[in-house]
Protein backbone atom coordinates (compact mmCIF):
# COMPACT_ATOMS: atom_id res chain seq x y z
CA UNK A 1 0.00 0.00 0.00
CA UNK A 2 1.25 3.47 -0.85
CA UNK A 3 2.15 5.40 2.28
CA UNK A 4 2.74 8.82 0.79
CA UNK A 5 0.64 11.94 0.99
CA UNK A 6 -2.20 12.20 -1.49
CA UNK A 7 -2.08 15.13 -3.90
CA UNK A 8 -5.63 16.40 -4.44
CA UNK A 9 -6.37 17.80 -7.89
CA UNK A 10 -9.68 19.68 -7.70
CA UNK A 11 -11.73 19.69 -10.92
CA UNK A 12 -14.79 21.64 -9.73
CA UNK A 13 -13.99 24.50 -12.12
CA UNK A 14 -13.32 22.26 -15.13
CA UNK A 15 -15.35 19.04 -14.97
CA UNK A 16 -17.96 20.98 -13.02
CA UNK A 17 -18.45 23.16 -16.09
CA UNK A 18 -20.29 20.25 -17.74
CA UNK A 19 -22.98 20.27 -15.06
CA UNK A 20 -23.96 23.89 -15.77
CA UNK A 21 -23.36 24.02 -19.53
CA UNK A 22 -20.02 25.79 -18.95
CA UNK A 23 -21.75 28.86 -17.47
CA UNK A 24 -19.65 29.72 -14.42
CA UNK A 25 -19.33 33.50 -14.12
CA UNK A 26 -16.09 35.26 -13.25
CA UNK A 27 -17.44 36.02 -9.77
CA UNK A 28 -18.25 32.35 -9.23
CA UNK A 29 -14.85 31.27 -10.54
CA UNK A 30 -13.14 33.70 -8.18
CA UNK A 31 -15.15 32.60 -5.15
CA UNK A 32 -14.83 28.88 -5.86
CA UNK A 33 -11.09 29.20 -6.48
CA UNK A 34 -10.64 30.95 -3.14
CA UNK A 35 -12.67 28.33 -1.30
CA UNK A 36 -10.80 25.42 -2.87
CA UNK A 37 -7.48 27.12 -2.23
CA UNK A 38 -8.33 27.85 1.41
CA UNK A 39 -9.49 24.28 1.92
CA UNK A 40 -6.01 23.03 1.08
CA UNK A 41 -6.30 21.38 -2.36
CA UNK A 42 -2.97 21.10 -4.14
CA UNK A 43 -4.05 21.77 -7.74
CA UNK A 44 -7.09 23.60 -9.13
CA UNK A 45 -8.08 22.83 -12.72
CA UNK A 46 -9.86 25.66 -14.55
CA UNK A 47 -10.92 25.54 -18.19
CA UNK A 48 -14.00 24.87 -20.27
CA UNK A 49 -15.27 21.39 -19.42
CA UNK A 50 -13.73 20.03 -22.62
CA UNK A 51 -10.47 21.80 -22.03
CA UNK A 52 -8.59 24.51 -23.88
CA UNK A 53 -10.38 25.47 -27.07
CA UNK A 54 -13.54 23.70 -25.93
CA UNK A 55 -15.81 26.74 -26.05
CA UNK A 56 -17.51 26.06 -29.39
CA UNK A 57 -20.73 25.07 -31.12
CA UNK A 58 -19.66 21.43 -30.81
CA UNK A 59 -19.33 21.39 -27.03
CA UNK A 60 -21.18 24.54 -25.98
CA UNK A 61 -19.91 28.05 -25.43
CA UNK A 62 -18.63 29.02 -22.00
CA UNK A 63 -19.98 32.15 -20.31
CA UNK A 64 -16.50 33.61 -19.89
CA UNK A 65 -13.49 33.63 -22.19
CA UNK A 66 -10.69 31.14 -21.77
CA UNK A 67 -8.36 33.93 -20.71
CA UNK A 68 -10.77 35.18 -18.06
CA UNK A 69 -11.38 31.69 -16.67
CA UNK A 70 -7.67 30.95 -16.27
CA UNK A 71 -6.49 34.35 -15.09
CA UNK A 72 -9.31 34.59 -12.56
CA UNK A 73 -8.29 31.24 -11.09
CA UNK A 74 -4.62 32.20 -11.12
CA UNK A 75 -5.31 35.52 -9.39
CA UNK A 76 -7.33 33.89 -6.62
CA UNK A 77 -5.21 30.81 -5.92
CA UNK A 78 -2.65 31.77 -3.29
CA UNK A 79 -1.28 28.31 -2.54
CA UNK A 80 -2.59 25.82 -5.08
CA UNK A 81 -1.22 25.43 -8.59
CA UNK A 82 -3.62 26.16 -11.45
CA UNK A 83 -4.01 23.45 -14.06
CA UNK A 84 -5.58 23.31 -17.51
CA UNK A 85 -6.84 20.38 -19.57
CA UNK A 86 -5.94 19.99 -23.23
CA UNK A 87 -7.45 17.48 -25.65
CA UNK A 88 -5.33 17.40 -28.82
CA UNK A 89 -7.64 18.21 -31.71
CA UNK A 90 -9.75 20.46 -29.50
CA UNK A 91 -6.92 22.45 -27.95
CA UNK A 92 -3.82 23.45 -29.90
CA UNK A 93 -0.20 24.31 -29.18
CA UNK A 94 -1.17 27.99 -29.36
CA UNK A 95 -3.90 27.46 -26.74
CA UNK A 96 -1.28 25.80 -24.55
CA UNK A 97 1.16 28.68 -24.93
CA UNK A 98 -1.58 31.17 -24.09
CA UNK A 99 -2.56 29.24 -20.96
CA UNK A 100 1.06 29.23 -19.83
CA UNK A 101 1.32 32.97 -20.45
CA UNK A 102 -1.83 33.52 -18.38
CA UNK A 103 -0.27 31.71 -15.42
CA UNK A 104 -1.27 28.04 -15.67
CA UNK A 105 1.46 25.88 -14.12
CA UNK A 106 0.13 22.40 -14.89
CA UNK A 107 -1.30 20.92 -18.09
CA UNK A 108 -3.06 17.59 -18.38
CA UNK A 109 -2.89 16.34 -21.96
CA UNK A 110 -5.92 14.11 -22.46
CA UNK A 111 -6.46 11.46 -25.12
CA UNK A 112 -8.75 8.51 -25.65
CA UNK A 113 -7.26 5.48 -23.92
CA UNK A 114 -5.93 4.00 -27.19
CA UNK A 115 -4.71 7.20 -28.82
CA UNK A 116 -1.79 8.39 -26.68
CA UNK A 117 0.32 8.97 -29.80
CA UNK A 118 -1.59 12.20 -30.55
CA UNK A 119 -0.27 13.71 -27.31
CA UNK A 120 3.42 13.77 -28.24
CA UNK A 121 3.83 17.33 -29.48
CA UNK A 122 1.65 18.78 -26.73
CA UNK A 123 3.51 16.99 -23.92
CA UNK A 124 6.89 17.95 -25.36
CA UNK A 125 5.85 21.58 -25.83
CA UNK A 126 4.53 21.76 -22.27
CA UNK A 127 7.85 20.49 -20.96
CA UNK A 128 9.70 23.07 -23.06
CA UNK A 129 7.51 25.76 -21.48
CA UNK A 130 8.46 24.51 -18.03
CA UNK A 131 4.96 23.33 -17.15
CA UNK A 132 4.19 20.33 -14.98
CA UNK A 133 3.01 17.83 -17.57
CA UNK A 134 0.44 15.10 -17.02
CA UNK A 135 -0.85 12.38 -19.35
CA UNK A 136 -4.58 11.76 -19.03
CA UNK A 137 -5.90 8.51 -20.54
CA UNK A 138 -9.66 8.96 -20.85
CA UNK A 139 -12.27 6.19 -21.02
CA UNK A 140 -9.78 3.78 -19.47
CA UNK A 141 -12.41 1.05 -19.27
CA UNK A 142 -12.47 0.79 -23.07
CA UNK A 143 -9.22 -1.16 -23.32
CA UNK A 144 -7.45 -3.86 -21.36
CA UNK A 145 -5.12 -3.00 -18.50
CA UNK A 146 -2.21 -4.29 -20.59
CA UNK A 147 -3.07 -2.14 -23.59
CA UNK A 148 -3.61 0.87 -21.33
CA UNK A 149 -0.10 0.38 -19.95
CA UNK A 150 1.35 0.45 -23.46
CA UNK A 151 -0.39 3.76 -24.11
CA UNK A 152 0.90 5.09 -20.80
CA UNK A 153 4.44 4.12 -21.77
CA UNK A 154 4.08 6.30 -24.87
CA UNK A 155 3.13 9.30 -22.74
CA UNK A 156 6.04 8.57 -20.42
CA UNK A 157 8.42 8.47 -23.38
CA UNK A 158 7.14 11.87 -24.54
CA UNK A 159 8.00 13.35 -21.16
CA UNK A 160 4.84 13.17 -19.02
CA UNK A 161 5.81 13.18 -15.34
CA UNK A 162 2.42 11.90 -14.11
CA UNK A 163 -0.01 9.60 -15.91
CA UNK A 164 -3.66 9.12 -15.01
CA UNK A 165 -6.11 6.27 -15.26
CA UNK A 166 -9.26 8.20 -16.15
CA UNK A 167 -12.67 6.64 -15.50
CA UNK A 168 -14.54 9.08 -17.73
CA UNK A 169 -17.73 7.03 -17.73
CA UNK A 170 -17.69 5.97 -14.10
CA UNK A 171 -17.66 2.42 -15.45
CA UNK A 172 -14.71 0.85 -13.63
CA UNK A 173 -15.18 -1.50 -10.71
CA UNK A 174 -12.65 -1.57 -7.89
CA UNK A 175 -10.94 -4.65 -9.35
CA UNK A 176 -10.77 -2.91 -12.72
CA UNK A 177 -9.11 0.08 -11.06
CA UNK A 178 -6.67 -2.04 -9.08
CA UNK A 179 -5.50 -3.96 -12.16
CA UNK A 180 -4.79 -0.78 -14.11
CA UNK A 181 -3.09 1.15 -11.33
CA UNK A 182 -0.97 -1.80 -10.18
CA UNK A 183 0.33 -2.34 -13.71
CA UNK A 184 1.21 1.34 -13.95
CA UNK A 185 2.99 1.20 -10.58
CA UNK A 186 5.01 -1.86 -11.56
CA UNK A 187 6.04 -0.62 -15.00
CA UNK A 188 6.20 3.19 -15.06
CA UNK A 189 8.64 5.61 -13.54
CA UNK A 190 6.09 8.41 -13.35
CA UNK A 191 3.72 9.48 -10.64
CA UNK A 192 0.29 7.90 -11.06
CA UNK A 193 -3.12 9.51 -10.80
CA UNK A 194 -6.76 8.48 -10.79
CA UNK A 195 -9.79 10.44 -12.01
CA UNK A 196 -13.14 8.96 -11.06
CA UNK A 197 -16.81 9.53 -11.81
CA UNK A 198 -19.60 8.33 -9.56
CA UNK A 199 -22.04 6.80 -12.05
CA UNK A 200 -21.86 3.39 -10.34
CA UNK A 201 -21.48 4.94 -6.86
CA UNK A 202 -17.81 3.90 -6.80
CA UNK A 203 -16.03 7.25 -7.05
CA UNK A 204 -14.59 7.22 -3.53
CA UNK A 205 -14.09 3.46 -3.42
CA UNK A 206 -12.16 3.46 -6.69
CA UNK A 207 -10.07 6.40 -5.54
CA UNK A 208 -9.08 4.55 -2.37
CA UNK A 209 -8.36 1.39 -4.36
CA UNK A 210 -6.16 3.44 -6.70
CA UNK A 211 -4.26 4.89 -3.73
CA UNK A 212 -3.74 1.46 -2.22
CA UNK A 213 -2.20 0.26 -5.50
CA UNK A 214 0.18 3.20 -5.76
CA UNK A 215 -1.64 6.26 -7.15
CA UNK A 216 -0.63 9.37 -5.25
CA UNK A 217 -2.73 11.88 -7.20
CA UNK A 218 -6.49 11.78 -6.89
CA UNK A 219 -9.06 14.01 -8.61
CA UNK A 220 -12.15 15.26 -6.84
CA UNK A 221 -14.68 18.08 -6.94
CA UNK A 222 -16.80 19.85 -4.36
CA UNK A 223 -20.18 18.11 -4.03
CA UNK A 224 -19.03 15.91 -6.91
CA UNK A 225 -19.71 18.80 -9.31
CA UNK A 226 -19.01 17.29 -12.72
CA UNK A 227 -20.32 15.39 -15.71
CA UNK A 228 -22.69 12.44 -15.40
CA UNK A 229 -23.26 11.54 -11.75
CA UNK A 230 -20.35 13.83 -10.99
CA UNK A 231 -16.80 13.24 -9.91
CA UNK A 232 -15.49 11.78 -6.69
CA UNK A 233 -16.82 14.28 -4.16
CA UNK A 234 -14.02 16.08 -2.31
CA UNK A 235 -15.76 16.21 1.06
CA UNK A 236 -16.67 12.51 0.90
CA UNK A 237 -13.18 11.52 -0.19
CA UNK A 238 -11.58 13.61 2.56
CA UNK A 239 -13.80 12.06 5.21
CA UNK A 240 -12.75 8.57 4.12
CA UNK A 241 -9.07 9.54 3.87
CA UNK A 242 -9.31 10.83 7.43
CA UNK A 243 -10.94 7.61 8.64
CA UNK A 244 -8.15 5.60 7.01
CA UNK A 245 -5.46 7.96 8.36
CA UNK A 246 -4.16 8.66 4.86
CA UNK A 247 -2.22 11.90 4.63
CA UNK A 248 -3.55 14.80 2.57
CA UNK A 249 -3.85 18.56 2.95
CA UNK A 250 -7.59 19.28 2.66
CA UNK A 251 -9.70 20.56 5.55
CA UNK A 252 -12.86 18.48 5.91
CA UNK A 253 -15.14 21.20 7.31
CA UNK A 254 -14.05 23.78 4.75
CA UNK A 255 -14.71 21.40 1.87
CA UNK A 256 -18.06 20.38 3.37
CA UNK A 257 -19.15 24.00 3.81
CA UNK A 258 -18.06 25.01 0.31
CA UNK A 259 -19.90 22.04 -1.20
CA UNK A 260 -23.10 22.62 0.77
CA UNK A 261 -23.33 26.41 0.77
CA UNK A 262 -21.81 27.41 -2.57
CA UNK A 263 -21.69 24.54 -5.05
CA UNK A 264 -25.01 22.77 -4.49
CA UNK A 265 -27.05 25.98 -4.95
CA UNK A 266 -25.33 26.51 -8.33
CA UNK A 267 -26.39 23.15 -9.72
CA UNK A 268 -28.98 23.50 -12.47
CA UNK A 269 -29.59 19.76 -12.35
CA UNK A 270 -28.68 17.85 -9.19
CA UNK A 271 -25.40 15.98 -9.62
CA UNK A 272 -26.59 12.58 -8.52
CA UNK A 273 -26.97 8.96 -9.53
CA UNK A 274 -30.24 8.96 -11.43
CA UNK A 275 -31.52 6.84 -14.32
CA UNK A 276 -29.36 8.57 -16.92
CA UNK A 277 -26.10 8.77 -15.00
CA UNK A 278 -26.48 5.15 -13.86
CA UNK A 279 -27.07 4.13 -17.49
CA UNK A 280 -23.82 5.88 -18.40
CA UNK A 281 -21.80 3.95 -15.86
CA UNK A 282 -23.51 0.69 -16.74
CA UNK A 283 -23.00 1.02 -20.49
CA UNK A 284 -19.70 2.92 -20.34
CA UNK A 285 -20.73 6.19 -22.02
CA UNK A 286 -18.61 9.34 -21.68
CA UNK A 287 -20.06 11.27 -18.75
CA UNK A 288 -20.37 14.63 -20.52
CA UNK A 289 -22.98 13.11 -22.87
CA UNK A 290 -25.65 13.33 -20.15
CA UNK A 291 -27.16 16.76 -20.82
CA UNK A 292 -26.91 16.28 -24.59
CA UNK A 293 -28.85 12.98 -24.40
CA UNK A 294 -31.40 14.45 -22.01
CA UNK A 295 -32.13 17.35 -24.36
CA UNK A 296 -32.26 15.13 -27.45
CA UNK A 297 -34.63 12.72 -25.72
CA UNK A 298 -37.06 15.54 -24.98
CA UNK A 299 -36.77 17.03 -28.46
CA UNK A 300 -37.36 13.76 -30.32
CA UNK A 301 -39.67 12.03 -27.88
CA UNK A 302 -37.43 9.06 -27.13
CA UNK A 303 -36.00 7.63 -23.92
CA UNK A 304 -32.54 9.18 -23.37
CA UNK A 305 -31.43 5.89 -21.85
CA UNK A 306 -31.94 4.32 -25.27
CA UNK A 307 -29.83 7.08 -26.81
CA UNK A 308 -27.00 6.47 -24.35
CA UNK A 309 -27.16 2.71 -24.80
CA UNK A 310 -27.01 3.07 -28.58
CA UNK A 311 -24.04 5.47 -28.60
CA UNK A 312 -22.27 3.06 -26.23
CA UNK A 313 -22.85 0.23 -28.70
CA UNK A 314 -21.46 2.47 -31.44
CA UNK A 315 -18.28 3.02 -29.42
CA UNK A 316 -18.65 6.80 -29.08
CA UNK A 317 -15.85 8.64 -27.28
CA UNK A 318 -15.40 12.15 -25.94
CA UNK A 319 -15.81 14.70 -28.69
CA UNK A 320 -18.52 12.76 -30.52
CA UNK A 321 -21.48 14.41 -28.82
CA UNK A 322 -22.81 15.25 -32.28
CA UNK A 323 -23.68 11.56 -32.73
CA UNK A 324 -26.44 11.95 -30.17
CA UNK A 325 -28.80 13.91 -32.44
CA UNK A 326 -28.50 11.37 -35.24
CA UNK A 327 -29.14 8.50 -32.85
CA UNK A 328 -32.18 10.27 -31.38
CA UNK A 329 -33.58 10.87 -34.87
CA UNK A 330 -33.08 7.23 -35.83
CA UNK A 331 -34.76 6.01 -32.63
CA UNK A 332 -37.68 8.36 -33.23
CA UNK A 333 -38.14 6.95 -36.75
CA UNK A 334 -37.98 3.37 -35.46
CA UNK A 335 -40.65 4.15 -32.87
CA UNK A 336 -42.62 6.28 -35.32
CA UNK A 337 -42.34 9.34 -33.09
CA UNK A 338 -42.93 12.53 -35.06
CA UNK A 339 -41.79 15.93 -33.84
Amino acid sequence: MSKGKVTINDVTLRDGMHAIRHQYSMDQIAEITRLIDESGADIIEATHGDGLGGSSIQFGFSKETEKDIITTAVNNAKNAKVSVLLLPGVGTIEHLKDAHEWGAQVVRVATHCTEADVSEQHIKTANELGMETVGFLMMSHRTSPENLLEEAKKMESYGAKTIYVVDSAGALTMDDTRRRISLFKENLGTEIGFHGHNNLSLGVANSIAAYEEGANRIDSSLAGMGAGAGNTATEQLVAVLNKLEIQHGVDLYKSMDAAENVIKPIMERPVQIDNLSLTMGYTGVYSSFLLFAERAGKEYGVDPRDILTKVAEMGAVGGQEDWIIGVAQDLAKEKKVYV
